[in-house]
């Protein structure tokens, strides 16, 4: 009922264990329906099924529908793989009807798909069943959450890609999802835990004890918890620490896209969303860290971080210095500042036309936050 589908029933049974087949299944009774179902999305748990013919008009209660709400894009290192990718994201869509995905591409990454989540644990099941199941080594954008846009033509949209964030003059507002998060953990850690939740603009609701335990309760942006809330959360309480959230409402917030910059082109997969407040310490933790993944080119290369058409942040990628005096071993030094003249004119026309190739594996290395 939900997907307003039509099937033809060919075969109804029971499990005995062995199958049965049964003329009809009455109430209370578990079986199977054989009905030629081609796409598990048709088919969702918890559904109610009923005769097209004589429909019921209220489905039975309990149903709600899986719904993404941590999204980030896989990419195969190697681009031959990428029919690879869709065959097995395919496969596990058969029997994970809660992920989603839909092809997107990414100039500095090329074909990839933009995938979509349960949570943070379901994101690392699917990574770590795409890279042992079927040996595909992948590369995954920054985690984000959905946003609402609101317009100023009073209209709205849902953002799943920082990198579709429309201009700043056409946005009136944007909310963001909260989650309402609950932690154990023991009672010598409370005082780190609490101190965690406060940076990350944490709204605290209940502590109680129990014992030698403590239960926190706080209100947390879900974008400050995709990046590296649970490591940290982990390794303050010696791993003693249980963390369990449910998605609460969307608030408004003062949110900004902050955009890297690799010699003045922007890269939109290391682009995220994220507080004004803490928009300039990701910008800058990422720039340093790309500083020592990005190899040195023969021109200086600029690492920016901005937001809109302000540098928040910015790292310098030295050049690398080729000796054009070796072969002057005598002479006027006149000839000497010719060829370094001559260098430097190179250079400066290098840098203007000039490409940076970025290695695949720094943009999983540059989003590790949490790593000093």
């Amino acid at each position: 009922m939900s997907t307003k589908v039509s099937h033809t029933i060919e075969k109804l049974g029971i499990f005995t264990p062995k199958i049965i087949n049964v003329d009809e299944l009455g109430p209370g009774e578990i079986g199977f329906i054989t009905a030629s179902v081609k796409t598990v999305a048709d088919c969702k748990v918890g559904d109610t099924i009923t005769d097209e013919r004589n429909p019921v008009q209220t489905m039975l209660p309990g149903f709600k529908p899986s719904v993404p709400v941590v999204f980030c894009g896989l990419f195969p290192m190697d681009n031959a793989q990428f029919s690879d990718l869709r065959e097995a994201l395919s496969k596990l869509s058969l029997n994970d009807a809660s992920f989603s995905f839909e092809a997107e591409t990414s100039a500095a990454l090329g074909f990839g798909f933009r995938c979509g989540f349960l949570g943070l644990l379901h994101m690392e099941i699917i990574r770590e069943r795409l890279s042992r199941e079927f040996n595909l080594e992948l590369i995954s954008t920054a985690p984000s959450v959905v946003y609402k846009v609101h317009k100023n033509d009073n209209t709205s949209d849902l953002l799943h890609n920082p990198a579709d964030l429309p201009d700043v003059n056409h946005i009136n507002f944007i909310e963001e999802p909260w989650i309402k998060a609950t932690i154990l953990v023991p009672d010598e850690y409370v005082g780190s835990v609490l101190t965690l939740c406060t940076e990350r603009r944490g709204e605290q609701i209940d502590l109680t004890y129990a014992g030698a335990r403590a239960m926190v309760v706080y209100k947390l942006p879900l974008n400050e918890v995709v990046f590296d809330f649970y490591d940290k959360l982990k390794s303050m309480t010696s791993g003693y620490a249980s963390f369990d959230y449910q998605i609460d409402n969307y608030k408004k917030g003062d949110l900004v896209r902050v955009s890297i910059l690799v010699n003045g082109d922007p890269v939109d997969a290391l682009a995220m969303i994220s507080h004004r407040d803490q928009a300039e310490t990701r910008g800058r933790a990422i720039c340093t860290r790309l500083k020592d993944l990005i190899p040195r080119q023969l021109f200086k290369v600029a690492l920016q971080a901005a937001i809109g058409g302000k540098v928040i942040a910015r790292e310098t990628i030295s050049a690398m210095r080729k000796d054009v005096t070796a072969k002057c071993y005598g002479g006027d030094i006149t000839r000497k500042k010719k060829l370094l003249e001559k260098q430097k004119a190179g250079k400066k026309r290098m840098r203007e036309f000039g490409s940076v190739e970025i290695p695949q594996n720094a943009f999983f290395e540059a989003l590790k936050m949490g790593d000093k």
